[in-house]
């Protein structure tokens, strides 16, 4: 990958943030820090919570309690990340199938009138180059493999020149060879943007092979946080259940159907 342009990471503090719907408590007073410039891996099983607090991140959710801060601003504040640029890659690409993979690219830059057309040109195809996407980009999102979406999505996350790159499950759906791609991609861009990333996963190996810190969210609770290494070794019960799930002989979804 080429050299890409480098930016002014930016921390992201957690405070105490809950957050429920109804009767359903969904995150129970989550407090961590992102400092700037690492890669953090939120991770958690299906329904823990990962996907709300990301959303809490971008201005999405309203807390009922507690505080989520990007640099020195209030997340949930339009001003914010009017001030701080924040970019998602979304776990199905959200690319627009009406348009081309160009267009979906060039669509930030038009939209806010940044530059004029032949530096906009210049720009799409410098992040083409340099993920190595050239070849789609006058194809439609649809004609595209699951891998080459992903890529995609994020040259149009990184075309913005972001300071805070949110990453949601983006090993899932991919194949194990793809999925090590992304994986790396993920941390090349880190280091040669000097973005700030939060990666949410339920992907161990991508957890353990990138993160510089990792917190393991468990039915809206933090329950774990540290570094790879620390995670490895930690005798917490539910931590290594994460890490090792057993499959239970007497769950019926796992008994051979009789004939």
């Amino acid at each position: 990958m080429e050299s890409t342009v480098q930016v002014e990471p930016v921390s992201v503090s957690v405070k105490n943030l809950s957050k429920s719907f109804g009767t359903q408590q969904v995150l129970r007073d989550v407090s961590f820090e992102v400092k700037p410039g690492e890669i953090f891996v939120l991770m958690g099983p299906s329904g823990s919570g990962k996907s709300v607090l990301m959303r809490h991140l971008i201005g999405l959710e309203k807390s009922d309690s507690g505080q989520t801060l990007v640099g020195d601003g209030d997340a949930q504040q339009a001003e914010t990340h009017e001030r701080i640029r924040t970019s998602m890659v979304f776990q199905a690409g959200a690319l627009f199938n009406s348009m081309k993979v160009y267009d979906n690219l060039a669509l930030y830059l038009r939209e806010h009138r940044l530059y004029d057309e032949a530096t906009i040109r210049t720009k799409v195809e410098s992040v083409m180059k340099a993920l190595s996407i050239e070849a789609a980009g006058d194809k439609i999102p649809a004609q595209l493999s699951g891998g080459m979406k992903k890529r995609v999505a994020v040259a149009r996350a990184i075309i913005m020149e972001p300071q805070l790159i949110l990453y949601d499950e983006p090993t899932s759906e991919l194949d194990p060879i793809l999925a090590a791609t992304t994986t790396e991609l993920i941390a090349t861009i880190s280091r040669e943007t000097g973005a700030t990333s939060m990666v949410v996963t339920h992907d161990r190996e991508l957890a353990l092979a990138i993160g510089d810190h990792v917190a393991l969210l468990m039915e809206g609770e933090l329950v774990f946080g540290g570094t790879p290494e620390e995670l490895r070794n930690s005798t917490d019960p539910a931590v290594r259940e994460f890490m090792n799930p057993k499959i239970d002989p007497d769950n019926p979804r796992f008994r051979k159907q009789e004939k």
